[in-house]
């Protein structure tokens, strides 16, 4: 059985570290936090901590860190990493971790293919992990271009073995332009919505349409800082879009023009009706 390694064990790392425990896969973890590292250790998460002295024995590594911690831990790693080793990030944003991830990649020989898993909690660390948290979710990789089929073959084997139902293969450009409007536009939304003063006297006055609006609001400040600002160019994009969507009801309502908000909330329904026909199809 191949060997793994993942740095980083909050929500997502010691999560994916369960999952290949589960599929008997060898893991070998390591944490910055000393007391998460203990915990790891001590819980069955990982079978040992991941060093510079063991970290030419993994097959695969992945980095479960914040882009710039990424990237620098690789910088700091890429010498010591065997050359057909396989080492994949799960950041949320692609452009700033892959180019300087595939650079090191080609002048210290192994293979490096950018990774974001589409799942998550509303809590992070350790305590939270779950071993079925990638189950049935969609794993998003950005490869070099030409990569080698059987690189990919050996990488999808291992996430589907852990779960993964799909895996996606785009660019890292396509990723954050996607990204931007499917998961941090909606957290941003979430964030804003829940500062209105009505939100505190909601009580008995809602139900799932709050609940869903406001789920991703209770975020980690700190990850999603460095990610919309890595992402600054594409996430700008999609809040100028939505402000004048925005924009467009406000000036309906006071007007008190009935035709023209009739035809706006016509227009959003037709349209995720549409979106909705595509997808099955």
């Amino acid at each position: 059985m191949e060997q793994v390694g993942v740095v980083g064990l909050g929500l997502m790392g010691a999560s994916l570290c369960k999952a290949l425990k589960a599929a008997n896969y060898p893991v070998l973890g390591m944490d910055i936090d000393e007391s998460t590292q203990k915990y790891a250790e001590l819980t069955g998460t990982v079978d040992g901590m991941l060093t510079q002295d063991n970290i030419g024995k993994c097959d695969f590594l992945f980095i479960a860190l914040y882009p710039g911690a990424a990237v620098e831990y690789l910088t700091a790693q890429a010498k010591a990493v065997r050359q057909d080793a396989i080492v994949v990030d799960l950041c949320g944003v692609k452009r700033a971790v892959c180019a300087p991830c595939f650079r090191m990649a080609a002048e210290n020989g192994f293979t490096y293919i950018g990774g974001h898993p589409m799942t998550g909690r509303q809590f992070s660390g350790i305590k939270y992990a779950k071993e079925d948290l990638y189950r049935g979710s969609t794993m998003i990789l950005v490869p070099r271009e030409n990569e080698d089929l059987f690189v990919l073959s050996r990488l999808r084997d291992l996430l589907h073995a852990v779960g993964f139902a799909h895996v996606t293969l785009t660019t890292a450009k396509k990723h954050d332009e996607m990204i931007a409007f499917t998961s941090q536009l909606a957290h941003v939304v979430s964030n804003a919505y829940i500062k209105s003063p009505t939100a505190n006297q909601h009580k008995s006055f809602s139900a799932g349409s709050y609940r869903d609006l406001t789920r991703v609001a209770k975020l980690n400040e700190t990850m999603w800082t460095e990610l919309f600002l890595d992402n600054a160019d594409y996430l700008g994009q999609e809040l100028d879009r939505l402000i004048a969507a925005l924009a467009a009801y406000r000036d309906a309502l006071a007007a008190g023009d009935a035709d023209g908000l009739q035809n706006l909330l016509r227009e959003g329904r037709e349209r995720k009706e549409e979106i909705d026909t595509e997808w099955k199809n």
